[in-house]
């Protein structure tokens, strides 16, 4: 792999017009991975890229790293998230919730709150986009948060629909997960200038994304969000699109992939302490191989 020399290339790279662009997938507790893989390139002090984005879970992982707070996001997943309150099938078979947002981004503030104002700055000059669904249309909205909208759009990339009844609005405009449009946003980063994309997966690279959720949202949704319903029906196929395309992407655009390994156990609901860790710990040793490779 191409080495990246440490402080002096910055305006070499961007008079050259090559970015270096990180991109994180969502996945709902899947997202364990990838906290472990950037809490090893943390712990690396391993950080080269001029653009983050973010779907989902991913994007709530990278805030974290940009923020320069390690090991939050495990305590997030292990902490917060594998508690009753937020996830809870009684509720959501009455009508309620079945991973209730509002719940965890309140414990967020009381717990565990992320540094914006350390987030906003890391990331100021290069680029930080949080993947968004429009509710209106079902297509994709690439947010950059700032100080002010950070926590709101995090949430609105996070709705998943039907598992949280509702939406999350961003200047007034409802959103939806980032992941029923565009689930793995690497052209996205293509189209910002990146020609270097390190892809972090939460799932095994060759399994791919079940329809069966997404359907029954779909038909739930149908008559009241037609554009959302339509992401819905074809958000499976939009993953076959997206994984392709980090397969083959266009000739002069460089696509690194760290993937969990097919043995990985962690679903998008799983709450079990012994799975979670098992998948942040590798997490960790493919980051700390990635970034150690990487140099």
């Amino acid at each position: 792999m191409r080495a990246i020399p440490p402080d002096s290339t910055r305006r070499a790279k961007a008079a050259a017009g090559r970015r270096i662009a990180l991109v994180v997938e969502g996945g709902g507790m899947r997202g364990i991975f990838s906290a472990g893989v950037l809490d090893a390139f943390a712990e690396a002090r391993f950080d080269p890229f001029d653009l983050y984005v973010g779907v989902s879970a991913g994007a709530c992982n990278l805030s974290s790293f940009v923020a320069g707070q390690r090991g939050r996001n495990y305590r997030i997943y292990t902490r917060l998230m594998a508690r009753p309150e937020f996830m809870r099938l009684g509720r959501f078979l009455r009508g309620g919730h079945f991973m209730d947002l509002d719940w965890l981004w309140d414990a967020f503030g009381r717990e565990d709150p992320l540094d914006v104002r350390s987030a906003a700055r890391a990331v100021r000059g290069k680029g930080f986009v949080a993947v968004c669904t429009s509710v209106a249309t079902g297509l994709p909205r690439y947010l950059e948060p700032s100080g002010r909208d950070w926590l709101a759009i995090l949430k609105a990339s996070s709705s998943i629909p039907l598992i949280y009844r509702g939406f999350t609005e961003v200047d007034g405009e409802p959103l939806a997960d980032g992941g029923v449009s565009d689930p793995l946003p690497a052209a996205e980063a293509r189209r910002r200038g990146a020609r270097t994309i390190v892809v972090v997966r939460s799932r095994p690279a060759g399994r791919s994304k079940r329809n069966g959720m997404d359907r029954l949202a779909a038909l739930l949704l149908l008559r009241r969000h037609p554009g959302l319903a339509r992401a819905l029906r074809r958000s499976a196929a939009a993953y076959r699109e997206a994984a392709a395309w980090l397969d083959a992407p266009p000739v002069g655009v460089e696509v690194l992939q760290i993937a969990p390994p097919e043995t990985m156990r962690t679903g998008r609901t799983t709450r079990a302490l012994s799975l979670l860790m098992s998948d942040y710990e590798s997490g960790l040793l493919s980051g700390r191989a990635f970034a150690a490779s990487y140099r």
